[in-house]
């Protein structure tokens, strides 16, 4: 049991997370999970593990815990069978209910996933890009997503193992992580100096160095984990007398959740009393990055010298194995982070050519967007001209039909009369009349239609000049020029 409560902490909460409700130490001889002695107090619920699959691990071990085979199991395991996943097969056993609920836990798991995967492929692709849901679950190997439906012997093994490996390289990206952010910081401090004269750069570097020494002019540091180191907190943080030192006594004072193990959060705190000497808010030389990786040293160091079966946890007869070493009673001192820096030279050359290098990346693309932003600014700028030239193209068309459109037809006369216009509009390529002559021809003589009446009927000759109307017209137009 000992193990899986490991298993569900992280670096930060490692026994916050998984909490029986008994006390279950560990025998070193044996190595085999004991029946719990008594009552613990209950642990705080609203821990995160860091683990992105944190939720179905708690809630899968949670209902694992409330089977009675189980747990009877679990307590007569050997460690490493259960890392090995031969826990697992005792799935097989539990009861319906617990079966049941368990199904219905890796079923919202996967649709938890089958989410996000759609949601992160919809903002890097769009839309309209089909997912493979099945071959992107493939990445998540703490639960067999070819059965969505039911929780099965493999879905427990794959959890405990994927939980096992990804807590013990939780540590290590941690100090990847600090190690890029103090390259990082020396690299911005030299491209800064490099923009300075020369009387810039030799006060930047003396106040540099100035900083340097005020921030290792510090109090002793003890040695993490040491007599001297836990003696100074049973004094300064519990108020108690240092002559009256006691192992057990402070195991249980520390134990915060009374469930009989040091898990590393709970070792974590025994070094703020520490980590205070080095570190001070208040001034400007302490970097509080700094603070946790150097939490982090300490917490890993003790760790590796008191866990002996390595389960992420310290149970009191650990604890009280360790206090009897020579390694708790004279330790070698301590080196801090300023003493044991967390980059080599190679390690700082190889940063700074991958900066160099994405660098020149990044205005590889820088270019190569201006030239799609040139590009379509002139695809814009052509669209635009086109744009006006049919404008103006419709323009002129509409102006050629306008000025094309043909005369209206020749009026015609019904009977004798005579359009008032007749002497006032000539028809294209008439030339203009005199007005004596545009009078005279005004002056119609008053038996004209007399004249009209004679006009001479079909096949009758008519006076020279005159040519046959049709033989199916009704009427006659009238021409200037046969006006007497």
């Amino acid at each position: 049991m000992s193990y899986l409560k490991g298993l569900l902490t992280s670096c930060l909460v490692l026994a916050s997370v998984m909490s029986w409700s008994k006390a279950v130490p560990i025998s070193i001889d044996k190595t085999k999970v004991k029946p719990p002695e008594e009552t613990v107090k209950e642990p705080p619920q609203n821990v995160d593990t860091g683990l992105h699959y944190d939720r179905y691990l708690r809630e899968v071990i949670d209902f694992l815990e409330k089977d009675q085979h189980f747990r009877e199991k679990l307590h007569n395991t050997d460690m490493e069978d259960i890392k090995l996943g031969k826990l697992a097969k005792e799935l097989d056993f539990v009861s319906h209910h617990v079966r049941t609920k368990l199904d219905e836990l890796k079923r919202q798991e996967v649709s938890r996933l089958r989410t996000l995967i759609k949601a992160k492929q919809d903002i890097e692709g769009g839309n309209d890009i089909a997912v493979d849901h099945q071959a992107l679950l493939k990445q998540f190997e703490y639960l067999n997503h070819m059965n969505p439906h039911t929780f099965e012997i493999e879905d427990l093994d794959r959890l405990i193992k994927s939980a096992t490996k990804d807590l013990e390289n939780y540590d290590k990206e941690r100090h990847e992580e600090f190690k890029r952010y103090e390259m990082m910081k020396e690299h911005e401090r030299q491209e800064h100096l490099k923009t300075l004269d020369e009387e810039g750069r030799r006060k930047e570097e003396e106040s540099y160095e100035d900083m340097k020494k005020k921030h290792a002019d510090h109090p002793k540091v003890n040695h993490p984990g040491s007599k001297d180191q836990l003696k100074e907190v049973w004094e300064e943080t519990d108020g108690l007398d240092p002559e009256d030192f006691d192992p057990k006594t402070f195991f249980n004072l520390h134990d915060t959740n009374g469930d009989g193990f040091f898990d590393e959060q709970e070792l974590e705190a025994l070094f703020t009393k520490e980590l205070e000497k080095i570190y001070d808010p208040t001034n400007e030389e302490d970097d509080m990055v700094e603070v946790e990786e150097e939490r982090l040293r300490m917490r890993e160091h003790v760790m590796n010298e008191v866990d002996t079966n390595k389960d992420r946890l310290v149970s009191l007869d650990e604890f009280l194995v360790a206090t009897k070493k020579k390694e708790f009673l004279e330790p070698d001192s301590w080196e801090t982070l300023e003493q044991d820096q967390a980059y080599t030279e190679e390690g700082m050359r190889e940063f700074e050519e991958q900066l160099a290098r994405q660098e020149e990346d990044l205005n590889l693309k820088a270019a190569d967007l201006l030239k799609q932003r040139e590009d379509l600014e002139r695809q814009q700028e052509q669209l635009n001209a086109q744009k006006v030239e049919l404008q103006q193209a419709v323009e002129h068309m509409g102006r050629l039909k306008t000025q094309q459109v043909p005369p209206p037809p020749e009026t015609q006369l019904e009977g004798n009369a005579v359009p008032e216009s007749l002497g006032h509009e000539q028809p294209p390529g008439h030339q203009d009349i005199p007005l004596e002559q545009q009078q005279q021809q005004h002056d119609v003589p008053q038996n004209l239609g007399q004249e009209h009446q004679n006009i001479p009927q079909e096949n009758q000759p008519l006076p020279p000049g005159h040519n046959s109307p049709p033989h199916d017209s009704p009427q006659m137009h009238l021409d200037h020029n046969n006006v007497p």
